[in-house]
């Protein structure tokens, strides 16, 4: 299948996000240094740092226990109150999983962070991979399809509470009768309620991100894998009259040369933490090659792809600032909207992003536009304090 890129794809800036640390041992799964830390001080100056550095979101990860060498946990939507409150215009994504969440109490949980932050609270729903943390804390643990038949009914009855008086929904998973609940969400011109983003690569994921979810997120992809996600996801949005955005995940090395960006990754997986690394893979069985097609998430990730574990090496944002621009305007060509970004050190290269890669972004963006007969639009660019849009835009 091949993935329909509309005009507001090449009108509209590429929206740039990190993965919050909030989760100790970085986002590789090696003994390498990760001059990152996990804890609130850290994350609080990252988060200003990135608000700076033109970046519109964070996504904060949502751990329970430890796994993969993740011994040390924030809970997620705590986590990103505080940063909400830290920050004066970046958006927070949450992470929650149904099946420890009712979508009723996370409504209004979003709810009251919407209103404490002037509309800047998001969530992105996870069906789950991790089969101990349901399991150890006496959950009931679905198989895939039904994880996403769950997932779908969770987003159904969390957007409904958002938006409907007297919400009613009787399903599978959730039963809701008559449900209002006061105040609802900020009025903001341009979205309707606060964003869903829920994510995965197999069929089931893709055919309930196009029925439900505001943004799908990806695993690290190929151009190809992620066109053939894209393709999927806008087959089934066609059926539901819907018009979903599109986020990929990506691990950055960038470095002056080439060759050093590709030294770092060789160091970064030369020295994996090979028990953890061998660990999570028998962990994420419960994804991808459990489904019916053997399509999905880590479905065909090797143990080099596992030390970033979401596949964001294959991606492949290693080289020089230009070549990653190209390469991150290769997969805009293929409907890309957002780009969820890691580092091995996040303060100083969330900076340096910024600074040496996202400027050569935005030109060759304008560039790519001009191609289809539009112009980009420079008025939608994040604005830094003291910096007025046609500054940010030069």
């Amino acid at each position: 299948m091949t993935p329909t890129v509309p005009r507001s794809t090449y009108e509209t800036p590429l929206k740039l996000a990190y993965w919050v640390p909030n989760v100790s041992g970085g986002l590789v799964v090696s003994t390498i240094e990760q001059r990152t830390d996990w804890e609130f001080d850290y994350n609080r100056r990252l988060a200003r740092i990135a608000e700076d550095s033109g970046f519109e979101y964070a996504l904060t990860q949502a751990r329970y226990a430890a796994s993969y060498g993740a011994d040390r946990q924030h809970e997620a939507t705590a986590f990103s109150l505080g940063l909400l409150g830290a920050t004066e215009r970046l958006k927070i994504i949450s992470a929650v999983h149904p099946g420890m969440w009712h979508p009723g109490v996370l409504a209004k949980w979003l709810i009251t962070a919407d209103h404490i932050s002037g509309g800047r609270a998001a969530v992105n729903i996870v069906s789950g991979w991790l089969k101990d943390e349901f399991v150890n804390f006496g959950l009931p643990w679905l198989e895939h399809d039904q994880r996403y038949v769950r997932t779908e009914e969770f987003i159904r009855v969390l957007r409904g509470l958002l938006t409907e008086e007297d919400f009613s929904l009787d399903g599978t998973y959730y039963q809701v009768s008559g449900i209002d609940l006061s105040p609802k969400p900020l009025e903001i011109p341009g979205r309707a309620h606060p964003e869903i983003f829920f994510g995965g690569n197999s069929t089931a994921a893709q055919a309930t991100a196009g029925r439900v979810a505001d943004w799908y997120f990806s695993n690290g992809r190929d151009l190809e894998g992620y066109a053939g996600n894209v393709a999927g996801v806008q087959a089934s949005a066609a059926e539901a009259g819907r018009d979903p955005r599109f986020g990929l995940n990506g691990f950055v090395i960038a470095r002056e040369t080439r060759k050093e960006a590709e030294e770092t990754l060789r160091e970064i997986i030369a020295k994996a933490h090979r028990p953890a690394v061998e660990g999570f893979a028998q962990s994420v069985k419960e994804a991808g090659q459990s489904t019916m097609d053997g399509k999905g998430m880590w479905a065909d990730s090797s143990f080099e792809d596992l030390v970033q574990y979401n596949d964001g090496f294959k991606t492949q944002l290693i080289g020089t600032p230009e070549e990653i621009a190209d390469r991150i305007l290769e997969y805009k060509k293929i409907g890309v909207n957002l780009l969820l970004t890691g580092y091995l050190h996040f303060a100083e290269e969330v900076a340096a992003f910024g600074r040496d890669v996202l400027p050569i972004v935005r030109e060759k963006e304008a560039e790519l536009a001009r191609a289809h007969g539009t112009e980009l639009n420079t008025d939608l660019l994040p604005v830094a304090p003291g910096v007025s849009a046609e500054e940010a835009a030069a």
